[in-house]
């Protein structure tokens, strides 16, 4: 049996080796003093560059957000951790591959993180002997994480607004535990190795990332095709590329994530067998049993079936790929979701109008939503002449 320890400074050392042992790659440990930088994140809500995420403009959001003691009273310090999720072999192989951001292609880090945290934090009870008050966080609250990091001394705030670690990059999960106990906090990291770089800025396909380090939600590709519900506008679609979950472009053109990255041997971060197969045409075949089965434990449920559909009609619309034709007319057809049916007919007329034009026709007789008729009748422009030289 282990004796009790109850240095502070050999409590939080022993914590550090057993949250490496558990798969945490960055461990620090911060204050729970109100976050110095909260009037950009308020600015930021100001002018709306949150998008449809009212979620994150609520009074309560705010209050908890301004003072961490709110999530847990007691708290006396608190634990900031990294978790490398990048997976061997990420980008797809071929260009009808549907793309996925790495976070995820392995298992969802909802599930995974805070069963480690909870065998970290029993192990802490069991060296002090005692119950320990504490909050989980990974994601899941009104917490500023990348800011608690930089605090903790994890790395600095990209330009591209990621987290970024001097020896390892900024591939990697963050997560907080609220702890009703004092621990010596590590300094914070003030300098800044972004300089005068700006590839993030230049290569962001929709321009979202602003020059105070945040950025515009509503033309994040990672927000249009994860966050962004229901129909997307033309504009959208073409924003959102060939990417059917997330986007990784401001990382993968980061010179800290091109020097210094490396993929984690963490199994359940490997990608998953069917995203390793799959291609746009799967993804638009999806019906309900299938996701229920491919989507099982993956972050991707965050877009929902229909989301997901849609995003890959986009996407196969973006890249006018003809073998996805038949596949996007099953869509336009019989797809429960109205905003899979009016993408598939924006994407059809992408790849091939004329053609498509008999399926077009067919859906326009037994669509029953006007905003998917609407989009059958403008990949249809021809229509109305067509009818009138015909007597049709």
């Amino acid at each position: 049996m282990n004796e009790p320890v109850h240095s502070p400074d050999q409590l939080k050392s022993r914590l550090r080796r057993r949250a490496s042992d558990l798969g945490f790659d960055l461990f620090g440990v911060t204050t729970p003093d109100p976050p110095p930088h909260l009037d950009v994140y308020q600015r930021w809500l100001d002018h709306d560059r949150h998008g449809q995420m009212a979620y994150l403009a609520t009074d309560r959001a705010h209050r908890v957000r301004s003072d961490p003691r709110r999530l847990l009273s007691s708290c006396q310090s608190i634990l900031v951790l990294g978790m490398n999720y990048l997976p061997h072999d990420p980008a797809p192989a071929e260009r009808s591959q549907a793309r996925v951001a790495a976070y995820a292609l392995g298992d969802d880090y909802h599930d995974v993180i805070p069963q480690r945290l909870e065998r970290l934090i029993a192990d802490l009870e069991g060296w002090v002997g005692r119950s320990i008050p504490h909050r989980i966080h990974t994601d899941t609250g009104p917490i500023l994480e990348r800011e608690l990091a930089q605090r903790a001394g994890l790395g600095w705030i990209g330009k591209n607004t990621c987290l970024i670690h001097p020896q390892r990059g900024s591939y990697f999960f963050l997560a907080e535990v609220l702890l009703g106990l004092g621990l010596p906090a590590d300094q914070p990291m003030r300098a800044d190795h972004c300089g005068s770089c700006t590839r993030c800025l230049e290569a962001c396909p929709t321009a979202c990332i602003l020059p105070d380090r945040t950025l515009d939600a509503s033309r994040c590709i990672s927000y249009l095709t994860i966050e962004l519900r229901g129909d997307l506008t033309a504009e959208q679609r073409r924003l959102a590329g060939d990417w059917v979950f997330g986007c990784d472009v401001c990382q993968q053109v980061c010179p800290w994530n091109q020097r210094f990255a490396e993929p984690t041997d963490d199994p359940v971060y490997q990608t998953r067998p069917f995203l390793q197969q799959a291609g746009l045409t799967e993804f638009l075949q999806l019906d309900t049993p299938a996701y229920q089965e491919a989507m099982r434990g993956s972050p991707l449920k965050r877009a929902k079936r229909a989301g997901l559909v849609r995003n890959a009609a986009a996407a196969a619309g973006n890249l006018r790929l003809v073998e996805t034709a038949q596949a996007l007319e099953g869509v336009l057809k019989g797809d429960p979701a109205p905003e899979a049916r009016a993408t598939a007919a924006w994407a059809l007329a992408q790849i091939e109008p004329g053609r498509a034009r008999p399926a077009l026709l067919a859906a326009l007789a037994q669509e029953t939503d006007p905003a998917v008729r609407r989009e059958i009748e403008k990949a249809l422009p021809d229509r109305g002449a067509r009818e009138t030289s015909t007597g049709e």
